[in-house]
Protein backbone atom coordinates (compact mmCIF):
# COMPACT_ATOMS: atom_id res chain seq x y z
CA UNK A 1 0.00 0.00 0.00
CA UNK A 2 1.45 3.48 -0.90
CA UNK A 3 1.95 6.57 1.29
CA UNK A 4 -0.86 8.13 -0.39
CA UNK A 5 -2.94 5.50 -0.17
CA UNK A 6 -2.60 4.60 3.79
CA UNK A 7 -2.82 8.46 4.28
CA UNK A 8 -6.27 8.79 2.47
CA UNK A 9 -7.43 5.68 4.29
CA UNK A 10 -6.43 6.68 7.44
CA UNK A 11 -7.78 10.34 7.32
CA UNK A 12 -11.65 9.15 5.72
CA UNK A 13 -11.64 6.63 8.70
CA UNK A 14 -10.87 9.45 11.36
CA UNK A 15 -13.76 11.54 9.69
CA UNK A 16 -15.77 8.55 9.99
CA UNK A 17 -15.28 8.12 13.73
CA UNK A 18 -15.39 11.72 14.30
CA UNK A 19 -19.08 12.00 13.21
CA UNK A 20 -18.56 13.74 9.98
CA UNK A 21 -19.71 13.07 6.46
CA UNK A 22 -18.11 14.40 3.54
CA UNK A 23 -19.21 14.73 0.04
CA UNK A 24 -16.97 15.88 -2.78
CA UNK A 25 -17.91 17.71 -5.09
CA UNK A 26 -17.74 16.72 -9.10
CA UNK A 27 -17.33 20.06 -10.34
CA UNK A 28 -15.13 22.86 -8.50
CA UNK A 29 -13.89 26.42 -9.48
CA UNK A 30 -10.30 25.53 -8.50
CA UNK A 31 -8.85 22.59 -6.80
CA UNK A 32 -6.17 23.30 -3.97
CA UNK A 33 -2.74 22.92 -5.30
CA UNK A 34 0.47 21.70 -4.36
CA UNK A 35 2.16 25.15 -4.69
CA UNK A 36 -1.09 27.14 -2.68
CA UNK A 37 -0.67 28.41 0.64
CA UNK A 38 -0.21 26.23 3.77
CA UNK A 39 -3.37 27.39 4.93
CA UNK A 40 -6.47 29.05 3.72
CA UNK A 41 -7.02 32.10 4.92
CA UNK A 42 -10.51 33.18 6.77
CA UNK A 43 -13.48 33.48 5.30
CA UNK A 44 -15.00 37.02 6.98
CA UNK A 45 -18.55 36.77 5.81
CA UNK A 46 -21.51 37.45 5.33
CA UNK A 47 -22.63 34.03 6.53
CA UNK A 48 -25.89 32.45 5.85
CA UNK A 49 -28.27 30.52 8.40
CA UNK A 50 -30.98 28.73 6.58
CA UNK A 51 -33.70 27.73 10.08
CA UNK A 52 -36.32 25.06 8.71
CA UNK A 53 -39.25 23.90 11.02
CA UNK A 54 -39.97 20.78 9.09
CA UNK A 55 -43.34 19.45 8.50
CA UNK A 56 -45.10 22.61 8.00
CA UNK A 57 -45.74 25.42 10.48
CA UNK A 58 -49.08 26.94 11.47
CA UNK A 59 -48.42 30.78 10.08
CA UNK A 60 -51.68 31.70 11.90
CA UNK A 61 -50.18 30.75 15.40
CA UNK A 62 -47.19 33.42 14.54
CA UNK A 63 -46.93 35.87 11.83
CA UNK A 64 -50.07 35.47 9.82
CA UNK A 65 -53.01 35.39 12.80
CA UNK A 66 -57.13 35.03 11.77
CA UNK A 67 -58.47 34.81 14.58
CA UNK A 68 -62.06 34.29 12.38
CA UNK A 69 -63.76 31.73 10.98
CA UNK A 70 -63.06 28.93 13.55
CA UNK A 71 -59.61 29.10 11.91
CA UNK A 72 -57.49 29.40 15.47
CA UNK A 73 -59.12 28.25 18.38
CA UNK A 74 -56.56 29.73 21.14
CA UNK A 75 -57.80 33.54 20.10
CA UNK A 76 -60.15 35.72 18.87
CA UNK A 77 -59.69 38.65 16.48
CA UNK A 78 -59.62 40.98 18.85
CA UNK A 79 -56.42 39.15 20.63
CA UNK A 80 -54.35 39.75 17.77
CA UNK A 81 -50.94 41.83 18.85
CA UNK A 82 -48.81 44.51 16.65
CA UNK A 83 -45.46 45.46 16.95
CA UNK A 84 -44.98 47.99 14.45
CA UNK A 85 -46.74 47.05 11.41
CA UNK A 86 -46.49 43.24 12.56
CA UNK A 87 -49.19 41.11 13.71
CA UNK A 88 -48.99 37.93 15.14
CA UNK A 89 -50.93 35.99 17.58
CA UNK A 90 -50.52 35.70 21.49
CA UNK A 91 -49.17 32.88 22.64
CA UNK A 92 -47.90 33.74 26.45
CA UNK A 93 -50.48 32.02 27.89
CA UNK A 94 -50.41 28.94 25.42
CA UNK A 95 -47.10 28.04 24.62
CA UNK A 96 -45.44 25.19 26.50
CA UNK A 97 -41.73 26.49 27.16
CA UNK A 98 -39.44 28.01 24.77
CA UNK A 99 -40.04 31.84 23.74
CA UNK A 100 -43.47 33.40 23.51
CA UNK A 101 -44.26 35.59 19.98
CA UNK A 102 -44.20 38.27 22.19
CA UNK A 103 -41.05 38.29 23.84
CA UNK A 104 -39.95 37.44 20.02
CA UNK A 105 -41.38 40.33 18.19
CA UNK A 106 -40.41 42.86 21.48
CA UNK A 107 -36.74 42.34 20.73
CA UNK A 108 -36.70 41.15 16.83
CA UNK A 109 -39.48 42.95 15.07
CA UNK A 110 -37.68 46.40 14.44
CA UNK A 111 -35.18 44.15 12.22
CA UNK A 112 -37.76 41.55 10.44
CA UNK A 113 -38.99 41.07 7.60
CA UNK A 114 -42.03 39.18 7.33
CA UNK A 115 -43.23 37.69 3.50
CA UNK A 116 -47.15 36.31 3.91
CA UNK A 117 -48.53 34.41 1.03
CA UNK A 118 -46.03 32.54 -0.22
CA UNK A 119 -47.74 29.80 -2.78
CA UNK A 120 -45.85 26.59 -3.05
CA UNK A 121 -48.34 25.29 -5.06
CA UNK A 122 -47.99 21.52 -4.20
CA UNK A 123 -48.12 20.51 -0.29
CA UNK A 124 -46.31 17.32 -0.46
CA UNK A 125 -43.51 17.14 1.85
CA UNK A 126 -40.84 16.12 -0.67
CA UNK A 127 -41.59 18.41 -3.59
CA UNK A 128 -42.25 21.42 -1.23
CA UNK A 129 -39.06 21.03 0.80
CA UNK A 130 -37.19 20.87 -2.26
CA UNK A 131 -38.65 23.85 -4.04
CA UNK A 132 -38.82 26.31 -0.67
CA UNK A 133 -35.10 25.02 -0.56
CA UNK A 134 -33.92 25.65 -3.68
CA UNK A 135 -36.50 27.91 -5.73
CA UNK A 136 -37.18 24.80 -7.84
CA UNK A 137 -40.17 22.45 -8.14
CA UNK A 138 -39.21 20.27 -11.18
CA UNK A 139 -35.55 19.52 -10.39
CA UNK A 140 -33.74 17.59 -8.29
CA UNK A 141 -30.57 18.80 -9.77
CA UNK A 142 -30.75 22.11 -8.24
CA UNK A 143 -29.48 23.18 -5.36
CA UNK A 144 -30.50 24.35 -1.84
CA UNK A 145 -29.76 28.11 -1.52
CA UNK A 146 -27.31 27.63 1.09
CA UNK A 147 -24.99 25.11 -0.92
CA UNK A 148 -25.20 27.55 -3.68
CA UNK A 149 -24.59 31.01 -1.74
CA UNK A 150 -21.33 28.66 0.06
CA UNK A 151 -19.97 27.47 -3.44
CA UNK A 152 -19.96 30.81 -5.17
CA UNK A 153 -18.53 33.19 -1.79
CA UNK A 154 -16.57 30.13 -0.16
CA UNK A 155 -16.07 26.67 -1.90
CA UNK A 156 -12.18 26.42 -0.15
CA UNK A 157 -13.50 26.82 3.18
CA UNK A 158 -13.51 23.44 5.39
CA UNK A 159 -16.96 23.36 6.50
CA UNK A 160 -18.30 25.60 3.51
CA UNK A 161 -22.17 24.15 3.79
CA UNK A 162 -23.16 22.79 6.97
CA UNK A 163 -26.52 21.12 7.49
CA UNK A 164 -28.15 19.18 9.69
CA UNK A 165 -31.30 17.73 8.16
CA UNK A 166 -33.88 18.48 5.40
CA UNK A 167 -33.69 18.77 2.08
CA UNK A 168 -29.82 20.01 1.12
CA UNK A 169 -29.20 18.92 -2.57
CA UNK A 170 -25.81 20.60 -3.74
CA UNK A 171 -26.22 20.64 -6.61
CA UNK A 172 -22.27 19.05 -7.03
CA UNK A 173 -21.42 22.44 -6.13
CA UNK A 174 -19.83 22.15 -2.74
CA UNK A 175 -18.97 19.64 -0.20
CA UNK A 176 -21.63 19.10 2.09
CA UNK A 177 -20.61 18.65 5.51
CA UNK A 178 -22.54 17.26 8.51
CA UNK A 179 -21.15 17.57 11.92
CA UNK A 180 -23.45 16.65 14.33
CA UNK A 181 -22.30 17.24 17.81
CA UNK A 182 -20.29 19.71 19.53
CA UNK A 183 -17.56 16.90 20.40
CA UNK A 184 -17.41 15.89 16.64
CA UNK A 185 -16.42 19.34 15.96
CA UNK A 186 -13.84 19.31 18.57
CA UNK A 187 -12.10 16.14 16.66
CA UNK A 188 -12.36 17.64 13.70
CA UNK A 189 -10.56 20.60 15.04
CA UNK A 190 -8.00 19.15 16.35
CA UNK A 191 -7.11 16.22 14.27
CA UNK A 192 -3.50 15.52 15.48
CA UNK A 193 -5.05 14.81 19.02
CA UNK A 194 -5.89 12.15 20.75
CA UNK A 195 -9.88 12.31 20.98
CA UNK A 196 -9.74 15.95 20.17
CA UNK A 197 -8.39 16.56 23.70
CA UNK A 198 -5.37 19.53 22.80
CA UNK A 199 -3.56 18.44 25.76
CA UNK A 200 -3.05 15.21 24.11
CA UNK A 201 -1.02 15.55 20.58
CA UNK A 202 0.20 12.97 18.77
CA UNK A 203 2.87 15.17 18.12
CA UNK A 204 4.67 18.44 19.78
CA UNK A 205 5.34 21.38 17.51
CA UNK A 206 8.89 20.59 16.24
CA UNK A 207 8.00 16.94 14.95
CA UNK A 208 4.51 18.52 13.25
CA UNK A 209 7.11 21.30 11.32
CA UNK A 210 9.09 18.57 10.34
CA UNK A 211 6.54 16.22 9.42
CA UNK A 212 4.89 19.09 7.18
CA UNK A 213 8.28 20.11 5.91
CA UNK A 214 9.10 16.14 4.52
CA UNK A 215 5.90 16.40 3.04
CA UNK A 216 6.17 19.88 1.37
CA UNK A 217 9.44 18.40 0.00
CA UNK A 218 7.70 15.30 -1.56
CA UNK A 219 5.38 17.53 -3.14
CA UNK A 220 7.45 19.51 -4.47
CA UNK A 221 9.52 16.84 -6.15
CA UNK A 222 6.19 15.25 -7.42
CA UNK A 223 4.91 18.66 -8.48
CA UNK A 224 8.35 18.76 -11.03
CA UNK A 225 6.81 15.91 -12.80
CA UNK A 226 3.90 15.24 -15.17
CA UNK A 227 1.10 13.16 -13.39
CA UNK A 228 -2.06 11.26 -15.25
CA UNK A 229 -5.16 13.68 -14.52
CA UNK A 230 -6.36 10.88 -11.53
CA UNK A 231 -3.07 10.94 -9.95
CA UNK A 232 -2.77 14.78 -9.96
CA UNK A 233 -6.55 14.77 -8.97
CA UNK A 234 -5.76 12.55 -5.95
CA UNK A 235 -2.37 14.08 -4.65
CA UNK A 236 -4.04 17.45 -4.75
CA UNK A 237 -7.45 16.05 -2.76
CA UNK A 238 -4.47 14.87 -0.20
CA UNK A 239 -3.35 18.08 -0.02
CA UNK A 240 -6.35 19.54 0.39
CA UNK A 241 -7.08 17.97 3.29
CA UNK A 242 -4.27 18.99 4.94
CA UNK A 243 -4.70 22.23 4.65
CA UNK A 244 -7.72 22.26 5.91
CA UNK A 245 -7.17 20.54 8.52
CA UNK A 246 -4.78 23.36 9.33
CA UNK A 247 -7.58 25.87 9.03
CA UNK A 248 -10.27 23.71 10.87
CA UNK A 249 -7.48 23.78 14.43
CA UNK A 250 -9.23 28.10 13.72
CA UNK A 251 -12.69 26.49 15.25
CA UNK A 252 -11.18 25.49 18.90
CA UNK A 253 -10.98 29.11 20.47
CA UNK A 254 -14.98 28.78 19.74
CA UNK A 255 -15.79 25.63 20.76
CA UNK A 256 -18.11 26.13 23.82
CA UNK A 257 -17.34 24.41 27.06
CA UNK A 258 -20.78 23.36 27.65
CA UNK A 259 -23.51 21.54 25.30
CA UNK A 260 -26.92 23.29 25.54
CA UNK A 261 -29.70 21.17 25.70
CA UNK A 262 -32.02 22.71 22.88
CA UNK A 263 -32.05 21.72 19.73
CA UNK A 264 -31.51 24.25 17.17
CA UNK A 265 -28.36 25.82 20.09
CA UNK A 266 -26.72 22.53 19.71
CA UNK A 267 -26.60 22.84 16.04
CA UNK A 268 -26.09 26.29 16.25
CA UNK A 269 -23.07 26.30 18.38
CA UNK A 270 -21.53 23.96 15.52
CA UNK A 271 -22.15 26.69 12.92
CA UNK A 272 -20.89 29.42 14.53
CA UNK A 273 -18.19 28.57 16.07
CA UNK A 274 -17.23 27.63 12.11
CA UNK A 275 -18.30 30.74 11.04
CA UNK A 276 -16.57 32.63 13.92
CA UNK A 277 -12.97 30.85 12.54
CA UNK A 278 -13.57 31.46 9.37
CA UNK A 279 -14.08 27.85 8.03
CA UNK A 280 -18.36 28.07 7.01
CA UNK A 281 -20.02 30.29 5.12
CA UNK A 282 -23.51 28.82 5.64
CA UNK A 283 -25.29 26.54 7.40
CA UNK A 284 -29.00 24.39 7.50
CA UNK A 285 -30.52 24.28 10.78
CA UNK A 286 -33.83 21.87 11.10
CA UNK A 287 -36.29 20.57 13.57
CA UNK A 288 -39.09 18.91 12.81
CA UNK A 289 -42.41 17.36 13.90
CA UNK A 290 -44.71 20.47 13.16
CA UNK A 291 -47.00 17.92 10.66
CA UNK A 292 -49.47 18.33 13.25
CA UNK A 293 -52.27 16.19 11.41
CA UNK A 294 -53.54 15.64 14.77
CA UNK A 295 -53.99 17.94 17.83
CA UNK A 296 -52.60 20.96 15.89
CA UNK A 297 -53.04 23.32 18.78
CA UNK A 298 -50.75 21.54 21.42
CA UNK A 299 -48.09 20.49 18.64
CA UNK A 300 -48.10 23.99 17.25
CA UNK A 301 -47.38 25.41 20.65
CA UNK A 302 -44.81 23.60 22.00
CA UNK A 303 -42.74 23.57 18.68
CA UNK A 304 -43.25 27.36 17.42
CA UNK A 305 -41.71 28.69 21.07
CA UNK A 306 -38.84 26.07 20.87
CA UNK A 307 -38.33 27.17 16.67
CA UNK A 308 -37.96 31.03 17.89
CA UNK A 309 -35.75 30.12 20.88
CA UNK A 310 -33.53 28.82 18.36
CA UNK A 311 -33.95 31.49 16.57
CA UNK A 312 -33.10 34.00 19.44
CA UNK A 313 -30.43 31.78 20.75
CA UNK A 314 -28.32 32.21 17.43
CA UNK A 315 -28.72 36.10 17.60
CA UNK A 316 -27.60 36.15 20.62
CA UNK A 317 -24.30 34.29 20.32
CA UNK A 318 -23.72 35.46 17.31
CA UNK A 319 -23.82 38.89 19.19
CA UNK A 320 -21.28 36.98 22.18
CA UNK A 321 -19.16 36.44 18.87
CA UNK A 322 -18.97 39.63 17.31
CA UNK A 323 -20.74 37.94 13.66
CA UNK A 324 -23.99 39.61 14.23
CA UNK A 325 -23.66 42.33 12.20
CA UNK A 326 -22.40 39.47 9.58
CA UNK A 327 -25.03 37.19 9.62
CA UNK A 328 -28.19 37.01 7.54
CA UNK A 329 -30.96 34.80 8.72
CA UNK A 330 -33.81 33.29 6.88
CA UNK A 331 -36.92 31.69 8.81
CA UNK A 332 -38.78 28.72 6.74
CA UNK A 333 -40.90 25.98 6.50
CA UNK A 334 -42.30 23.92 3.41
CA UNK A 335 -45.81 24.06 3.68
CA UNK A 336 -48.57 26.06 6.30
CA UNK A 337 -51.60 24.27 7.97
CA UNK A 338 -55.05 24.12 6.53
CA UNK A 339 -57.60 27.26 7.66
CA UNK A 340 -59.64 24.03 9.00
CA UNK A 341 -59.64 21.27 11.08
CA UNK A 342 -59.69 17.69 10.83
CA UNK A 343 -62.08 15.38 13.04
CA UNK A 344 -58.62 14.38 15.50
CA UNK A 345 -58.31 18.49 16.30
CA UNK A 346 -55.36 18.76 13.78
CA UNK A 347 -54.36 20.48 10.58
CA UNK A 348 -53.91 19.30 7.39
CA UNK A 349 -51.25 20.23 4.56
CA UNK A 350 -51.98 23.78 3.04
CA UNK A 351 -50.03 25.20 -0.20
CA UNK A 352 -49.91 28.71 1.49
CA UNK A 353 -47.31 29.58 4.14
CA UNK A 354 -45.10 32.55 5.07
CA UNK A 355 -41.23 33.33 5.42
CA UNK A 356 -38.84 35.75 7.79
CA UNK A 357 -36.04 37.24 6.75
CA UNK A 358 -33.24 39.34 8.84
CA UNK A 359 -30.18 40.43 8.88
CA UNK A 360 -27.34 43.36 7.41
CA UNK A 361 -28.75 44.89 4.22
CA UNK A 362 -32.44 43.52 4.92
CA UNK A 363 -34.66 46.82 6.34
CA UNK A 364 -37.09 45.15 9.16
CA UNK A 365 -40.37 46.19 10.47
CA UNK A 366 -41.73 45.48 7.58
CA UNK A 367 -44.42 43.08 6.24
CA UNK A 368 -44.42 42.01 2.37
CA UNK A 369 -47.74 40.09 0.76
CA UNK A 370 -51.08 38.67 2.75
CA UNK A 371 -53.23 36.19 2.49
CA UNK A 372 -56.89 36.84 2.50
CA UNK A 373 -59.73 35.79 5.71
CA UNK A 374 -59.88 32.55 4.20
CA UNK A 375 -55.96 31.78 4.45
CA UNK A 376 -55.82 31.91 0.60
CA UNK A 377 -53.13 34.25 -1.04
CA UNK A 378 -53.26 38.13 -2.36
CA UNK A 379 -51.76 38.52 -5.59
CA UNK A 380 -49.18 40.89 -5.46
CA UNK A 381 -47.59 43.73 -7.87
CA UNK A 382 -43.67 42.76 -8.31
CA UNK A 383 -42.68 46.29 -8.94
CA UNK A 384 -44.68 47.99 -5.71
CA UNK A 385 -44.79 45.24 -3.36
CA UNK A 386 -48.40 45.87 -2.80
CA UNK A 387 -51.68 43.96 -3.16
CA UNK A 388 -53.31 43.74 -6.22
CA UNK A 389 -56.18 40.77 -6.84
CA UNK A 390 -56.52 42.09 -10.13
CA UNK A 391 -53.72 42.24 -11.88
CA UNK A 392 -50.59 40.56 -9.43
CA UNK A 393 -48.95 37.71 -9.24
CA UNK A 394 -48.42 34.50 -6.97
CA UNK A 395 -45.38 34.71 -5.22
CA UNK A 396 -43.35 31.22 -5.37
CA UNK A 397 -40.51 30.08 -4.06
CA UNK A 398 -38.71 30.77 -7.25
CA UNK A 399 -39.55 34.33 -6.43
CA UNK A 400 -38.01 34.56 -3.18
CA UNK A 401 -34.71 32.54 -4.24
CA UNK A 402 -34.67 34.85 -7.32
CA UNK A 403 -34.37 38.25 -4.66
CA UNK A 404 -31.67 35.82 -2.73
CA UNK A 405 -29.49 35.52 -5.30
CA UNK A 406 -29.33 39.48 -5.98
CA UNK A 407 -29.35 40.32 -2.12
CA UNK A 408 -26.42 37.76 -1.83
CA UNK A 409 -24.57 39.13 -4.89
CA UNK A 410 -24.17 36.01 -6.55
CA UNK A 411 -27.31 36.22 -9.53
CA UNK A 412 -24.11 36.82 -12.10
CA UNK A 413 -22.10 34.36 -10.69
CA UNK A 414 -21.31 30.90 -12.88
CA UNK A 415 -22.98 28.35 -10.49
CA UNK A 416 -26.30 30.79 -10.43
CA UNK A 417 -26.35 30.41 -14.15
CA UNK A 418 -25.95 26.63 -14.39
CA UNK A 419 -29.47 26.49 -12.23
CA UNK A 420 -31.40 29.22 -13.88
CA UNK A 421 -34.89 30.29 -12.01
CA UNK A 422 -36.28 31.64 -15.24
CA UNK A 423 -38.21 34.09 -13.42
CA UNK A 424 -39.24 37.09 -15.94
CA UNK A 425 -37.40 40.11 -15.68
CA UNK A 426 -41.05 41.79 -14.70
CA UNK A 427 -41.85 39.77 -11.59
CA UNK A 428 -38.31 40.24 -10.08
CA UNK A 429 -39.32 41.77 -6.40
CA UNK A 430 -38.28 45.27 -6.60
CA UNK A 431 -36.80 47.11 -3.26
CA UNK A 432 -37.63 43.32 -1.70
CA UNK A 433 -35.17 43.96 0.71
CA UNK A 434 -34.85 47.86 1.44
Amino acid sequence: MSNQTRQRRDFLKWCACAGLSLATPLRHERAVRAEDSRELPPYDGPYYIVFNAAGGWDTTYLMDPKGTGGINRLYAEGDILTHGVHRFAPTEKHKEGGLSNEDFYAEFGDELLVFNGLDYSVNNHAPCSRYMATGKLDSLAYPTFAALVAACQGPDCPLSFLTFGNYSATGNLVAMSRVPYLPSLQRIANADAIDGNERSPYHDDFALARIEQALGDRRAAQAARPLLPRRERAENMLYAAQVNSKALARVTPHIPKSIPKQRLAQQAEVALASFKAGVCVSANLSIGQFDSHANNDRDQMKLIPEFLEGVAYVLHRAEELHIRDKLVVIVQSEMGRTPTYNKGDGKDHWSIGSAMFLGPGITGNRVIGATDEGQFAVPLNPATLTQDADKGIRIRPEHIHEALRRFAGIADHQACEEFPLKVPAEENLQGFWS
